[in-house]
Formats: structure tokens, sequence, C-alpha cells
């Protein structure tokens, strides 16, 4: 039992560190990320949407907030709610 306390102790604190856990303190600035930045951040986000946001943003411009998200094909509201939190733009959401 105690080497299952331990497991559970050293499960608990990587997951609260956020830089094992891949969360963040500070929101990632969805017109600078790269698209790795962007997959590791975003929750539902693997690397293939992530280069479309990439590609959006480089086809259509900066993004004047997050919601805008949601003009990525595969990105929709849900994706952009869960992960409000998490992103911004310049110094403002």
């Amino acid at each position: 039992m105690p080497k299952l306390h331990h497991l559970l102790l050293v499960l608990l604190l990587l997951l609260a560190n956020p830089a094992v856990s891949g969360g963040s303190d500070t929101p990632v600035d969805i017109n600078t990320a790269d698209a790795e930045t962007l997959a590791r951040v975003m929750q539902g986000v693997g690397p293939k949407k992530a280069e479309a946001i990439v590609r959006y943003r480089e086809a259509h411009g900066p993004f004047h907030n997050v919601y805008e998200l949601v003009r990525v094909k595969g990105i929709g509201k849900k994706t952009v709610k869960r992960n409000f939190d998490r992103l911004r733009v310049g110094n403002s959401d």
C-alpha cells in the first residue's frame, strides 16, 4: 500500500506542475503562437487543427479576439469556450 500512496503523490505533483502537465498560468497569444504551442496548450486541439489556426492567421491577418477562432475549420464554439482562459489576443482576450 505505501507504494500506491507514493505513486499517487507523484502523479498529483506532476499534474499540479504546469511545466510538466502542459498547462500554463499565462494565456497564449493566438496571433504569435506557433502550431506546436497551440496544440500543447489547447484542449481538444491537435497538431492539424493548430496548423489550421496558424494558416488561417497567415491568410486572413491577425485575430481581433479569441472568439474569431470559430472561423477556422474544425474549431467550434465549444472548443473556444473550453480554451478561453488559456488564450488571448495581445493584451486582451
